[in-house]
């Protein structure tokens, strides 16, 4: 990998992250062994060649494979609290070098600085959840039937668990699988986003030197590069019992058909086409505040960024007003600049979605409200920056069914009760996050009901965009059903055996069945 001069400290940082000049690439650790095509890493926020980085090959990847199965066959046998040890380390290191690696994440893929360093945060908390964890694996006991039988269940290690991370979070989610599965005593294999390759050798860096002092095995923690035909060797191979894929329902429905036909499981996080219901109850502040950080931040990249504001008809002007006047506050630029709010799209192709998406609404009847398009001139170079456009809309649109990962925000309207803007929101295929802005006690629990919000995020009086480690993250419907992070989700990355212990000198069979001899 050659490492190109940048500005913004950024070399400093590099050097922090141990990234050097050196064949870097394909990692089981700290030596690495790329032989593949050479994919280049170019921040969107200057255009900087910021590194390159070999993928991995067929050959790579057997290798890599062999080096994970081996490690797997040591960790799972390392006592769970002892393993919450390894992860405590690692947090412990990610608190030391927050500062380059949130730098690293806000240059290479264009998120404010604020939103990389809190990115990390998320690393270091889940590091925190599971470290607390590994002392609390737990199983159920149970009465028999039979009398001198004891009946348990417990959980073991699956193996290698296969991560297909996206480039919106290129940090995070890997983080949340990978401290969830070590502490379960599964090895793991990480394909990050080719957009964002010099993250996943950052974060391999600073594993690996974890791994390294305390003498356990390389492949552990393992790092792949490449396109989608790269994380197609993991989703065809039966050593890799768990997928866990992040990205795009098109994504998602392809992974799930090649882990299914092997019966192997996979943990989906797709698309999310989020909502925030304004009732005529809501705090009006409150709700300028959720809905335009949930639509702009990360530029609208994220998968619970709010996509629309569904708004009841007696305050829908009111609300469109100190919408269109918080819109003019926002600044956008060279997101390591702190008084930016905005950075730049992840790369051209995504601006040509966000310039299509706003086609597409004016064809079908939309009124822009708040007018988008591509900044030009002095620090908007790459052409990856554009403005946050708001959009008036039905519902119905397509392209307001659809998820486009850029800052659009459709306002839609409502009338009657809370049922009917209910019933909007849930009138789409993706079902990730969603809010309601309301001090009305009837309309929140209502809201939060059987009858109420399908997704698996419901939210009051806080926007859709964000979640904090603790809770269980993922949604429903076509955002694939998987939940990581927080709660009980750790049980996805263990398989479940009961067990039926006899202590007797006979040997009743259950249901009072007879065979005797």
């Amino acid at each position: 990998m050659s490492i190109v001069a940048t500005d913004f400290g950024m070399d400093k940082a590099l050097k922090q992250l141990g990234i050097q000049e050196i064949n870097n690439g394909t990692s089981t650790g700290s030596e690495n062994f790329g032989s593949g095509e050479v994919i280049s890493s170019i921040s969107p926020v200057d255009g900087t060649l910021i590194g390159k980085v070999k993928t991995t090959s067929p050959e790579d990847y057997e290798r890599v494979m062999q080096t994970a199965t081996a490690a797997f066959k040591q960790w799972r046998l390392v006592p769970a609290p002892q393993r919450g040890e390894i992860v405590r380390q690692f947090g412990e290191r990610l608190r030391e070098l927050k500062e380059p690696l949130g730098k690293l994440v806000s240059y290479e893929m264009g998120k404010s600085y604020q939103e990389g360093l809190g990115e990390v945060q998320e690393m270091i908390d889940i590091c925190d959840f599971a470290v607390g964890l590994s002392r609390q694996l737990h199983g159920l006991t149970m009465h028999s039937e039979r009398s001198g039988h004891r009946m348990y269940e417990q959980y073991h290690p699956l193996g290698v668990v296969g991560i297909i991370s996206a480039f919106n979070f290129p940090v995070a989610v890997w983080a949340w699988n990978t401290a969830l599965a070590w502490i379960c005593g599964d090895v793991c294999v990480w394909k990050p986003s080719e957009k964002v390759p010099l993250c996943g050798v950052a974060c391999q860096n600073i594993i690996a030197e974890v791994l390294k002092k305390n003498n356990l095995p390389e492949g552990i923690s393992c790092l792949i590069n490449g396109d989608y035909k790269v994380g197609e060797l993991m989703t065809n191979d039966k050593r890799v019992p768990l997928i866990s894929a992040t990205g795009s329902i098109r994504m998602g429905k392809i992974v799930a058909q090649a882990v299914a036909s092997r019966l192997g499981k996979s943990l989906l996080e797709l698309g999310g086409n989020n909502a925030i219901i304004v009732t005529p109850d809501a705090d009006i502040k409150m709700t300028v505040i959720g809905a335009v950080f949930g639509a702009v931040g990360t530029a609208g990249q994220r998968c619970t960024s709010t996509r629309r504001l569904i708004i009841h008809e007696s305050i829908y002007d009111q609300v469109k007003d100190a919408l269109t006047a918080a819109y003019k506050q926002i600044k956008i630029g060279n997101p390591l600049d702190q008084s930016n709010h905005v950075g730049p799209l992840i790369d051209t192709d995504a601006v040509k979605m966000y310039l299509k998406a706003l086609e597409e609404a004016k064809k079908e009847g939309g009124n822009i409200l708040v007018e988008g398009g591509v900044l030009q001139g002095e620090g908007y170079e790459t052409g990856c920056y554009v403005k946050p456009a708001i959009v008036e809309a039905n519902n119905s649109f397509r392209i307001v069914q659809e998820e486009t990962f850029a800052p659009i925000l459709y306002l839609l309207k409502y009338s009657g009760g809370i049922e009917n803007a209910i019933e909007q929101q849930n009138g789409v295929v993706q079902g990730l996050s969603s809010a309601i802005m309301t001090n009305n006690l009837r309309e929140a629990e209502r809201f939060l009901s059987a009858a109420g919000s399908d997704c698996g995020i419901a939210n009051v009086n806080i926007g859709t965009s964000g979640a904090e480690i603790g809770g269980a993250f993922g949604g429903e419907k076509e955002t694939g059903g998987g939940r990581e992070s927080g709660s009980d989700a750790w049980k996805v990355y263990m398989r479940r055996q009961t067990n039926t212990i006899n202590y007797t000198t006979e040997l009743p069979l259950a249901q009072g069945i007879k065979f005797d001899l």
